[in-house]
């Protein structure tokens, strides 16, 4: 046996299963991330401009659009003698609006007249007087000619507004007039009776809960009331004399709550000609010295998708139950 030992191979570690991001025998320098291809900067600058080039066409659109003016045909009014249209349709319960695109196009120097198309049984007495006063501030101070053209129905707070035109046209089958004040409100004084609930108010003043929903009205509220509703009825009745150069002695005979058609309306005096839209845009704008299609300009009118018109008309859509045990006493001059 020989007292030497087999020579030994040197000392070596073992080696782990390999578990990075890169191949074997491949390692990234210095630990680092791999580098990126040329193809990979290429798409991200190619990316990068198409965000650049969206971002500056909406702000262009953005500038277009504001130049356009909210033109009816697309075009821009810049330059053109112009006649602005305010649309008022539907219960008038928000003279904030049309008060201030009357403001608009009264100030500007391009608009020639206003145009008021109107299609609306009426609505709030205050929103129908203010709007009435802005229309008569317009002409008045701004010089400016406003036309009321009705469509199917210009009824009370809507005929209260065409009054305060120069010159008012309905269809002959529009239905006009309705002169006069309604006060209403719920009385639900039966369902809270069944249901064994008692409404409690403290109050100091022998009128302030004059209105309560859940009772009857004593004969001094009654008074009360009707002394308010024939109050604005005076109102009414003068604004409109005032509107038609005439006087209310002419006026109270006709305001009577009841509506005539277009072409009962004329004679009576309510309007100044019988005919369209396109016929009131037509004359107006020859009456101003505007020759051949007349520029039309419309107030920009936004659009919501779906999911706006949900957030926005919710109230509308599901009304909340509490709201109706929550009406008190409206002023309204509302053809119903």
């Amino acid at each position: 046996m020989s007292d030497s030992m087999p020579p030994q191979a040197p000392f070596q570690p073992p080696s782990s299963p390999y578990r990075g991001p890169y191949a074997a025998g491949y390692g990234a320098p210095y630990g680092g991330p791999p580098r990126r291809s040329g193809w990979f900067w290429a798409a991200i600058t190619v990316m990068s401009m198409g965000v650049v080039v969206i971002a500056l066409g909406l702000v262009l659109a953005s500038a277009v659009k504001t130049l356009v003016a909210g033109s009816e045909d697309g075009s821009s009014s810049f330059g053109a003698d112009s006649i602005a249209v305010i649309d008022i349709t539907g219960v008038i319960t928000d003279a904030d609006k049309i008060d201030k695109q009357l403001v608009k196009y009264g100030d500007d120097d391009r608009i020639k007249a206003i145009l008021l198309h109107i299609d609306s049984p009426g609505g709030g007495a205050a929103a129908s007087q203010e709007i009435y006063h802005e229309v008569m501030r317009v002409r008045q101070m701004k010089h400016k000619k406003v036309v009321a053209s009705i469509e199917s129905m210009g009824a009370s707070g809507a005929y209260y507004i065409a009054s305060g035109c120069d010159r008012i046209y309905a269809n002959q089958a529009s239905v006009v007039g309705s002169i006069g004040v309604i006060m209403e409100w719920t009385n639900y004084g039966d369902l809270m009776r069944w249901a064994k609930l008692k409404n409690v108010a403290i109050t100091h003043g022998e009128l302030k809960d004059a209105g309560d929903p859940t009772r009857d009205l004593t004969p001094k509220e009654q008074a009360y009331f009707q002394s308010l509703v024939d109050n604005m009825y005076g109102q009414f009745v003068h604004d409109v004399a005032v509107g038609r150069h005439t006087t209310a002695e002419k006026i109270t005979p006709l305001a009577t709550g009841q509506v005539w058609t277009g072409e009962q309306a004329q004679p009576l005096g309510l309007i100044d000609a019988q005919g369209g839209f396109r016929m009131a845009l037509i004359e107006t704008a020859r009456s101003e010295g505007i020759e051949g299609e007349p520029n039309v300009v419309r107030p920009h009118v936004e659009k919501h998708g779906l999911l706006g018109i949900l957030s926005d008309n919710a109230d509308d859509l599901f009304p909340n139950p509490s709201k109706l045990l929550n009406r008190s006493p409206g002023f309204y001059f509302l053809w119903k």
